[in-house]
């Protein structure tokens, strides 16, 4: 029997090789995103129906208590099902400490951690209702496990989140509900490290490029990560072989937070 996965922030980026990846792996895929990501889904879909597998666009604002609910009742309606909710869905705010602003703490806890415990809470909800034994997969960042200069917001959001996995793992470990969490290093295909390299330029002064070529070089695997990486670590929690897997945190990161 085919299985469903909903994946928010999945119209680009690591979110959109996450779906592939589950499609390639026998999931039907709700591609859940901002409804002026729904362009962008299209591609997406296309690439999970020539996986084999069906795919919807379910728009979504994962600031939202009771839009994130619906979305899940959505996804599972369209697709006749629901096994796997990956939280993926966040942004990043590159700012010296002094600088940090009540907006920008809200809009980066809005996201990365409101939406997670919301989506946390749909998707159990829903697997309880299906009497399913569910997988939660959310998204943290090595950020979370040792905070970075000029990224104080981000990292103390992705800290909260590895909190927030293990309270629920342990609050749905009797409803047979797995909760684990992917903390990505550095993601070489998009420009977060850009703005951070560029910021840290400001503080230490030395050239644009130098700080980000010297991060990436105490890298042990010797490259940033892909999309690709991150997929994979996604695709085995969603898999049979992480059945007695939970509360877990797993970096990839090519070894560099060791």
């Amino acid at each position: 029997m085919t299985k469903v996965a909903m994946i928010t922030g999945a119209a680009q980026g690591i979110g959109a090789e996450v779906s592939l990846h589950l499609a390639k792996a026998g999931f039907d895929i709700a591609v859940a995103d901002l409804p002026a990501q729904e362009a962008k889904a299209k591609t997406v879909i296309s690439n999970v129906e020539a996986a084999g597998q069906k795919a919807v666009f379910i728009p979504v604002d994962v600031t939202d208590q009771a839009a994130v609910s619906k979305a899940v009742d959505q996804a599972a309606d369209q697709l006749n099902g629901f096994d796997v909710m990956v939280n993926n869905a966040g942004v990043a705010k590159v700012d010296k400490f002094e600088d940090i602003k009540p907006a920008d703490l809200e809009f980066s806890y809005k996201i990365n951690v409101f939406g997670v415990i919301y989506g946390i809470q749909a998707a159990a909800k829903k697997f309880k209702a299906l009497n399913v034994p569910g997988r939660i997969i959310n998204a943290s960042s090595i950020a979370g496990m040792h905070a970075f200069p000029v990224w104080a917001t981000y990292s103390s959001t992705k800290a909260a989140v590895i909190s927030i996995t293990q309270a629920a793992a342990l609050e749905f470990a009797p409803a047979h509900i797995n909760v684990n969490a992917y903390a990505p290093g550095v993601v070489g295909t998009t420009g977060m490290w850009d703005e951070i390299d560029a910021k840290m330029s400001e503080i230490n002064g030395k050239p644009l490029g130098q700080n980000k070529k010297d991060y990436v070089g105490t890298i042990p695997l010797g490259r940033t990560v892909e999309p690709n990486d991150i997929a994979n670590m996604v695709a085995f929690l969603a898999s049979p072989e992480a059945e007695f897997i939970t509360g877990q945190t797993y970096a990839v990161d090519g070894g560099g937070l060791l």
